[in-house]
């Protein structure tokens, strides 16, 4: 399902300042918070759409490269920060809430001392399309991911070469400002982010001009990915570090590829082993006989007994899907369907008629007619 714009999710225009969206945010949050909603999980599922939104938005290097990619690109999409997922931890959206309600605590605290050092840049995700055929010999490809890395020129630092940051007078370095609120519950002493440094506790007075001041980039890389014969739909492939680039010195993030298996015109997956239909003639499903089979990666032979029924499956060994990990392979499931002529001429019909006589039918002209109609049914005719 489709994710819904960002800004139309916390109701703002896209030039909307950091207060405002804060303030659609803190509305929304109190209105679809699950304490105030208990048991209702619509509530919830809009309380976390309205969270990822805020954390996306209020964030200028997120909601940057949110305004330029927005949620995909190619079958590109973000993670959170906090991994894998991109909701992040449920808690801290309790931890923003009580932000809201009283202006923020001991839990804002530890978070934004956090956030100050250096801090793990965000996990990828690029969804990719391959075929059956691919399944089973595996592949090799190229992707391209639009990402933010760490600056080349200030290495991440966000100062212009040769200069080097100083301590925030606003705030004595800690990145955090200390404010008294009254509210109808008594006085609230909370911990706030420093407006000034941005809880960064020092001030790049001369920045970077190639990233501004931001510490990082965007850019478009070209990665190699390797996918193991076997895999299955959904299958995560993880490459290390090849995810953005981290704030402040921070490690780099990992980038998921998710495998999407492609619907086949012929074959149905069942774990590691295929299943398809095969039509065959009524006399080969009466008297015997030997067929040729089309299987993902070949061609096999397939011996059909004497009085073979319609629907009767046989088990083709080895000729599935292989073992992501292990030895061997699946088999093929093939499901023998009996086609009976739509028009029968003269001859044929005496054929058929003797058929029924020499077992002991005796046939009218109007009985005749529904021995035919029988045939068709029981063997799979229309």
């Amino acid at each position: 399902m489709a994710k819904r714009d960002y800004y139309e999710v916390l109701g703002v225009s896209r030039d909307a300042g950091p207060e405002e969206i804060k303030k659609a945010y803190r509305r929304l949050a109190r209105q679809y918070h699950p304490d105030a909603n208990a048991g209702d999980k619509d509530m919830e599922a809009k309380f976390k759409e309205v969270k990822e939104a805020y954390d996306v938005l209020s964030d200028p290097q997120q909601r940057s490269r949110y305004d330029r990619f927005g949620h995909q690109q190619e079958g590109f999409g973000g993670f959170g920060a906090g991994g894998f997922g991109g909701m992040g931890d449920f808690s801290s959206g309790i931890e923003d809430i009580f932000e809201t309600f009283f202006g923020g605590g001991f839990t804002g605290t530890r978070r934004r001392q956090q956030q100050a050092g250096p801090q793990r840049g965000a996990d990828l995700r690029y969804d990719l399309e391959i075929t059956l055929e691919e399944v089973v010999k595996g592949k090799e490809t190229h992707i391209n991911i639009p990402r933010l890395e760490t600056c080349p020129d200030c290495h991440g630092s966000g100062g212009k070469e040769g200069s080097s940051p100083v301590s925030c007078t606003a705030c004595g370095g800690s990145g955090q400002q200390q404010v008294v609120r009254n509210t109808a519950f008594g006085s609230f002493v909370s911990i706030r982010t420093c407006e000034v440094c941005r809880g960064e506790g020092r001030i790049v007075k001369e920045r970077c001009p190639n990233c501004r001041g931001e510490g990082r980039v965007a850019r478009e890389r070209k990665i190699e990915v390797k996918i193991p014969a076997g895999v299955e739909d959904g299958s995560r492939l993880r490459l290390s570090g090849e995810g953005e680039g981290g704030l402040r010195g921070g490690p780099s993030g990992d980038l998921y590829v998710i495998m999407h298996i492609l619907p086949h015109d012929i074959f149905k997956r069942q774990g590691n082993d295929l299943s398809c239909q095969v039509p065959i003639s009524i006399v080969d499903a009466a008297l015997g006989g030997e067929i040729k089979v089309t299987t993902i990666d070949d061609t096999a032979k397939l011996h059909i007994p004497e009085g073979t029924q319609n629907g009767t499956v046989f088990r083709l060994k080895g000729k599935g899907l292989p073992h992501l990990r292990g030895f061997g392979r699946g088999d093929l499931l093939v499901s023998v369907r009996v086609e009976v002529p739509r028009r029968l001429n003269a001859r044929q019909k005496k054929i058929l008629r003797e058929f029924a006589e020499a077992g002991g039918a005796k046939l009218s002209e109007q009985s005749e007619k529904g021995f035919f109609d029988r045939v068709k049914d029981t063997l799979g005719g229309k």
